[in-house]
């Protein structure tokens, strides 16, 4: 399965990985690498809880086109 993922970086340098298609699945690292890594533990232990729980493991998400950006 492959996934989608945002890759970001916070105001101390530590690299924030989100995968949108599970709510609430969020992992860090110090480098970007480490961060990646560590969100395919994050991904595997939310599709875990998920399925334990009844509720689908992904929800839906659609990319939209922005226009116009006003600055």
């Amino acid at each position: 399965m492959k996934l989608n993922v945002t890759i970001d970086r916070d105001e101390d340098g530590v690299w924030i990985v989100e995968c949108p298609s599970i709510p609430g699945c969020v992992s860090q690292g110090q480098t970007k690498p480490e961060a990646l890594d560590n969100i395919k533990d994050a991904i595997a232990a939310c599709l875990q809880v998920r399925a334990e729980l009844g509720l689908p493991l992904t929800i839906e998400t659609r990319q939209v086109e922005q226009v116009e950006v006003v600055a």
